[in-house]
């Protein structure tokens, strides 16, 4: 108990002194597993809302559609309602094909369905809002009067006719807005379509005056859920064309408006937390000196390499997995908004499920190791003599480096030195520029794409909620990408000033200006992104061709260019504040105080 009590409070007594470490790490990482919980979450999010929703309205099993229509027809939609697999059915029932338009001029296709006044015991909608189907008036499915923006006691013209909104209501029979439409006319294909329910007297009559397309439907409810495709192949032999949608079909549909999301977020919390460790890194790496003499300091009064190594990891590992637990926090709050963009489903979300919440855990977990590992063996590994000491860093002569910066201006010449003493620090910059330009080409190919919306004739009144949703995502993973690498530049910077300072002073007290040593710390950060701009385009276009659509189009390679160009000038001007202050530091301060 003795030595967990002395970690805990050696811990804490650090995270005190280095407030702003502590902060940036847990931002990162929160922000990390954040987004990677919510690109796990997803599937089974969506699917546990369908689930509800099917519970909540008493959904079918099975509804078999017909584009035809006849005696023929309706005698084998009875016949299937006789199998002796099926223990419950609603139907056959009207859907008519038509157009609506609300009062402020919003068109959309839609498919109204025929339902008794009573619903009976399969396929019963959920009135959230109004009240159910009454003569003259519709009922719209919610997540269709959300996109219309439309709610009880309005009136929408459908097909020529005007309706008041009576209710809004939910339902498990068909897929979520706007595929509401299931098959087209005729058996075809089908469009983008919101749902609308009316008397079955409404519906024929409003089929009969516009001689509208028709649809014939019966839901199915069987003996055994699960045997659905059992079921459908059994019957798929009928003389009458019948197309069968299973319960199955639904749920995975339900998936295809968050298809372009979940890589999206997957992708961005690896990158998110790529640059948590370059970034959490540099700033330990400003501090190996000093954890350097505290180890030596605890090896002095008998500390065991084990304590040691407990004291200066647990300190990142303690951070981070708070910064877990905040971004579970975090899933469990924003998830429901994300996994149900369009208001079809119903449900209660629970928290992340244990796979979720290990594979965050263990994300935070590498981010800390990672971030500190080398800083902790540095310090293990250096005597307790020489950690007291804290002798100045003595760098290897290169010869070649000698006789190449000799010919350089000033500020190159210090630039090009500190850049090669680092070779590591080199890469991961390089490699932050790169995760910048991948996030800035993704974004770029975004805004040139082309969305056809849900209106009529692919007018975009109702914009396309799928692309709209993964567009909105990627902008915000994007814009965390950019604000962390440019935390990451700044810490780059302010280590690379305080690990050299001692370099710089000598430089100084020979002739160099505060200008010119601040040029030399911004021209030491700008080498590494010429690489890592270079690389970053293609790497993005890579990464932005194999997570969209076929037909997807990439920016013009000039906007991508002038990207790289721009990282390269933001990242000169975000150096210039911290290379100002670390170049104005007085001379004789630092010789004497890195002076054994």
């Amino acid at each position: 108990m003795g030595s967990i009590v002395l970690v805990v409070r050696l811990v804490l007594a650090d995270v005190r002194r280095h407030k702003v470490q502590a902060v940036m790490l847990l931002l990162a990482v929160t922000v990390a597993t954040a987004t990677m919980a919510l690109g796990l979450s997803l599937r089974g999010v969506s699917d546990a809302l369908y689930e509800q929703t099917r519970a909540a309205t008493a959904g079918p099993d099975v509804v078999a559609l017909s584009g035809d229509t006849g005696p023929a027809v309706t005698s084998a939609l009875a016949s299937l309602a006789n199998e002796p697999e099926v223990t419950a059915h609603h139907g056959p029932y009207r859907i008519v094909y038509a157009d609506l338009t609300t009062r402020d001029s919003t068109s959309s296709p839609v498919v109204v369905q025929g339902f008794a006044e009573k619903p009976g015991t399969v396929n019963r909608p959920l009135v959230t809002s109004g009240q159910w189907v009454r003569s003259g008036g519709t009922v719209l499915e919610r997540g269709f009067a959300t996109a219309l923006g439309v709610g009880v006691g309005d009136r929408v013209t459908i097909a020529g006719r005007s309706y008041p909104v009576v209710g809004i209501a939910v339902t498990a029979a068909t897929s979520i807005y706007p595929w509401a439409a299931q098959i087209g006319p005729g058996g075809g294909p089908s469009d983008y379509s919101g749902l609308a329910w009316m008397t079955r007297s409404d519906a024929r009559a409003l089929a009969s005056s516009q001689d509208l397309p028709v649809t014939l439907a019966l839901d199915l409810k069987l003996r055994d859920p699960a045997a659905t495709e059992a079921f459908i192949d059994a019957h798929h032999l009928s003389t009458v064309r019948i197309t069968f949608h299973s319960w199955q079909f639904r749920a995975q549909r339900d998936m295809a408006i968050l298809r372009g999301t979940q890589p999206i977020l997957v992708l961005g919390s690896w990158l998110l937390s790529f640059l948590a460790v370059t970034g959490v890194a540099a700033l330990a790496a400003g501090r190996a000196v000093e954890q350097t003499r505290r180890a030596g300091l605890l090896k002095a009064v008998g500390a065991t390499p084990g304590l040691i190594a407990a004291v200066l990891l647990t300190e990142y590992l303690a951070v981070a997995l708070l910064a877990d637990v905040l971004g579970l926090v975090i899933t469990r709050l924003t998830v429901p908004v994300i996994a149900s963009p369009t208001a079809s489903r119903i449900g209660d979300i629970g928290g992340p499920t244990g796979p979720v919440i290990a594979a965050t855990t263990v994300l935070a977990v590498a981010v800390a190791v990672l971030s500190a590992l080398r800083p902790t063996l540095r310090a293990l590994r250096t005597a307790t003599v020489a950690a007291l000491a804290d002798a100045a860093h003595r760098p290897r002569r290169r010869p070649w480096l000698t006789a190449l910066s000799a010919l350089l201006p000033t500020p190159f010449l210090l630039g090009l030195r500190l850049t090669a003493r680092r070779p590591g620090r080199v890469v991961l910059q390089a490699c932050s520029t790169a995760t910048t330009l991948i996030a800035l080409t993704g974004l770029l190919s975004l805004s040139v794409q082309s969305s056809r919306g849900y209106g009529l004739n692919g007018s975009t009144a109702l914009p396309n909620l799928r692309a709209e949703n993964a567009s909105h995502l990627l902008i915000a993973v994007s814009a965390l990408l950019i604000a962390l690498a440019v935390v990451n530049i700044i810490a780059f910077t302010w280590t690379t000033a305080m690990e050299a300072r001692t370099s710089l002073a000598v430089a100084r007290a020979l002739g160099a200006t505060p200008g010119q040593v601040s040029a030399g710390l911004s021209i030491a950060q700008l080498l590494p992104c010429l690489p890592g701009a270079i690389i970053g385009i293609p790497l993005g276009i890579g990464v932005f061709s194999a997570f969209s659509p076929r037909n997807a189009v990439l920016a013009p390679v000039s906007s991508m260019l002038i990207a790289a160009l721009a990282t390269l000038l933001v990242t000169v001007a975000l150096t210039a504040l911290p290379a100002h202050v670390a170049a104005r530091r007085h001379v004789v301060s630092v010789l004497s105080t890195d002076t054994p």
